[in-house]
């Protein structure tokens, strides 16, 4: 049966979105995971894969025209499948046509669903917003609600940050755009919901929403009115702290901090420019904040506060174990560890590996560094210089820089290098974007911004989308040679250990050298033996003499 697809929603802002480019035409092959087209949104142009399998039999928005959110946007199915039922009336037809792909069983509950949902929407009280679970990254379907950042009771304003959301890509903030006050939380703190899940209810002070809540009820059971009341009190003498004006700094530079900082210290009545920042340059984040101690009156009250929060994660993170006693802890899996389990296994299955391994002296590079670094307000790693080798060896070898497709093999002639960071709950990979043009004290300023902002959890997700190469390094951890496994869609995964100091043969003597083992992974489907092995001697090339990647 033909699977319709509509416009995503592939930000939390939008509602039209522009088709930029098709990258699959009517008859084509499509397989699960393929992409079918770049979207742009109001935020960003992002690729939009398949979750089915078939023939593309109709493409219902051409490239370059826009269209709302949930309209028409193809059609798969069989090969020659009828699809003029659909086609007659689209908005009217193609649900029910859509439904009965899914069973009957799942056709049956659907007007039940609606039926609920059809009274609440109708009933809303003047001036109250329904707020469901956002999607905030192309590829999630289901969020955590990592904190809550206003609680029942409290005021809202237009802007306001309601709560951080963790995606199956990053943490992100959620704002409102609404006013008015927070009536109703419907995910708690920790728990997940699928998208578009009742996540929160906004509207005028004292209006009764149980009738509302009780329909779009997902999960957690609605707070009632005392509670409300309650909240309410304690906000009102929270609220004796006004928000203050933020003073400019003595030297009249701007204060580097993020949005949620600057609310919170503006709440806390904490003056930016007595805190310090632990972000990248210095940049304020919401834990410098919450970690702050002013030098006031108000100091030992917020300090009392604080005290207890650490004394718990401190005593939360070892557990006393008696000795001789079995003692076990589950761990949730968070969005990130089950998208991240779910991507490596389809990769490792699916993608035939195979690794080569190379030796490369590194003591011209550890001069070359050297000398680099002796440079005003430059920093460079070898990391960086192993990335902007990379990058100027893709351009030499750019079967390396490839993608796997069922009828073809895509060459990117753009070179965009993802570098995997490890954070607290599992590996990012952001992407610095052609690489190849930048110089090695660019790729140093722009990875240590992402990972700064990756291991902060404020990466954009379209900040880790459109790599065609990777590089992993463990070297930092004195790992000396390991294989990874390949970040699809890409071919190919660098993997960088530690500089060795050992005894190595130069013009027939034995002397200390320095040398750095590196594998590349492979995917055998679009890279040969050979042809990984002459990326591999050029990369060497490069990086044993670095003023060549001058030439």
């Amino acid at each position: 049966m033909a699977t319709i697809i509509t416009m995503p929603r592939l930000s939390d802002t939008m509602t039209e979105g522009t088709v930029a480019t098709w990258l699959k035409k009517v008859g084509d092959k499509i397989s699960e995971g393929d992409i079918l087209a770049e979207i742009e949104t109001d935020k960003a142009t992002m690729e939009f894969e398949s979750f089915n399998e078939g023939t593309l039999l109709h493409i219902g928005i051409p490239a370059g025209e826009t269209a709302p959110v949930d309209s028409l946007l193809a059609i798969i199915g069989t090969e020659g499948e009828d699809i003029s039922a659909l086609l007659a009336g689209k908005p009217a037809d193609a649900a029910p046509a859509k439904e009965e792909t899914k069973g009957t069983e799942e056709t049956a509950t659907t007007p039940e669903v609606t039926k609920a949902a059809a009274p609440a929407t109708a009933s809303l009280p003047k001036g109250v917003v329904v707020i469901t679970m956002p999607r905030l990254s192309d590829t999630m379907t289901e969020g955590t609600v990592a904190t809550w950042l206003k609680k029942v009771g409290d005021a809202v304003a237009e802007g306001d940050i309601l709560a951080e959301i963790e995606t199956d890509k990053a943490t992100m903030e959620f704002e409102s755009f609404n006013e008015g006050t927070l009536l109703y939380v419907g995910i708690e703190e920790g728990n997940t919901a699928p998208v578009d899940s009742l996540l929160a209810i906004i509207g005028p002070a004292g209006t009764d929403i149980s009738g509302i809540a009780e329909n779009y009820k997902t999960g957690g059971a609605p707070q009632a009115a005392p509670a409300v009341a309650e909240e309410k009190e304690v906000a009102s003498t929270e609220k004796a702290l006004e928000p203050i004006v933020q003073e400019p700094s003595n030297d009249g530079q701007r204060i580097l901090a993020s949005p949620l900082a600057k609310k919170i210290a503006s709440d806390k009545g904490i003056q930016l420019t007595q805190v310090k920042g632990s972000g990248e340059n210095g940049r304020i984040v919401k834990s410098d904040i919450e970690n702050f101690t002013p030098q006031t009156t108000a100091a030992p009250a917020q300090t009392t506060a604080a005290a207890p929060a650490k004394t718990e994660t401190v005593a939360a993170a070892k557990p006393f174990v008696p000795a001789g006693e079995v003692f076990t802890e589950e761990i949730k899996n968070s969005q990130m560890r089950k998208i991240i389990a779910k991507r490596l296994a389809e990769s490792l299955f699916t993608a035939p590996h195979y690794n080569l391994v190379i030796e490369v002296t590194m003591d011209e590079a550890m001069k070359s560094r050297a000398i680099i670094n002796n440079v005003p307000d430059t920093k460079v790693s070898f990391n960086d210089m192993v990335i902007k080798a990379c990058a100027m060896a893709l351009k030499k070898h750019p079967k390396i820089n490839s993608q796997w497709r069922e009828d073809s093999i895509l060459i990117n002639y753009h070179v965009n290098i993802g570098v995997a960071v490890a954070v607290e709950d599992g590996l990012v990979v952001p992407v610095l974007r052609f690489t190849d043009a930048m110089s090695l004290s660019q790729i140093g300023g722009n990875v240590r911004d992402l990972a700064g902002r990756a291991k902060n959890k404020k990466l954009l997700p379209t900040e880790m989308e459109g790599s065609t190469f990777t590089v992993s390094n463990l070297g930092m951890f004195g790992i000396t040679e390991f294989n990874s496994i390949i970040n699809q869609p890409n071919s190919a995964i660098l993997s960088v250990g530690a500089i060795v100091e050992k005894p190595v043969v130069k013009n027939g003597q034995i002397v200390v050298g320095n040398t750095m083992m590196l594998s590349l992974a492979c995917d055998h489907r679009t890279i040969d033996g050979a042809t990984g092995a002459q990326f591999l001697q050029t990369l060497k090339q490069f990086i044993e003499n670095p003023v060549t990647m001058l030439a």
